[in-house]
């Protein structure tokens, strides 16, 4: 895969990673323990969505660990909110996902070739092993937060791997449309630095979307 370009990325990845913090936040309304059914299973979907245009506006690691940061902060301003604390299984278990799935996004793209990554069955592919990766991954949650992956009634198979064909399927749309998004993104900041309004809407951009991201989680408790 083509690594870093010089050009600026921080805002599109803080303002995608603030858009993935509320999704979960969306989710996990009324959640205080475990994932309800397939819906850990669907937001692994949704966070690889946001990984794939992440990785399509920024082409770097970095800005991938930056959306997780923030999707980290929305869980942690969600476990004072709730009055939780951040190893409890509603939030560290989930932190923990999206660790997992940015490295299982990264693994992953790092070796299908830039060639396959360009076409949207390609795209579908890494989708779906990526999917794959991070469900195998998830049980390891007990050993990072004390907290053992919720199970299927009646099994004794975690949620990630019971639901793991519902991940898989909706990766393999999410990730084909996270990378057009990123698309859009990449030809917005290219039509915006030609109008030399890109580092001025950078720098009002980022902090806005932090603060008016984390106003709208207050206002979802709290209501």
């Amino acid at each position: 895969m083509d690594m870093p370009t010089s050009r600026p990325y921080l805002s599109a990845v803080i303002v995608l990673g603030t858009l993935w913090g509320l999704s979960e936040a969306a989710v996990g309304m009324g959640l205080r323990s475990c994932a309800a059914a397939v819906s850990g299973s669907l937001m692994t979907g949704v966070a690889l969505f946001f990984l794939a245009a992440g990785w399509t506006a920024s082409k770097r690691v970095l800005g991938l660990a930056v959306m997780v940061l923030v999707a980290t902060l929305f869980k942690m301003s969600d476990a004072f909110l709730l009055s939780l604390p951040l190893k409890h299984g509603a939030i560290g278990n989930p932190i923990f996902a999206f660790v997992m799935e940015a490295v299982a996004f990264v693994i992953l793209v790092s070796i299908i070739r830039e060639r396959i990554f360009q076409k949207p069955s390609g795209q579908a592919l890494l989708g779906g092993l990526s999917a794959i990766v991070a469900a195998n991954l998830f049980p390891l949650v007990k050993y990072a937060t004390g907290v053992a992956a919720c199970v299927a009634p009646g099994t004794g198979y975690p949620l990630s791997l019971y639901y793991v064909h519902f991940a898989v399927l909706a990766s393999m749309a999410t990730l084909p449309l996270g990378v057009w998004a990123g698309s859009r993104i990449t030809s917005l900041e290219a039509r915006l630095a030609e109008a030399r309004a890109h580092r001025r809407l950078g720098l009002i951009l980022a902090p806005a979307a932090l603060i008016i991201g984390l106003a709208i989680l207050v206002a979802l408790r709290l209501a």
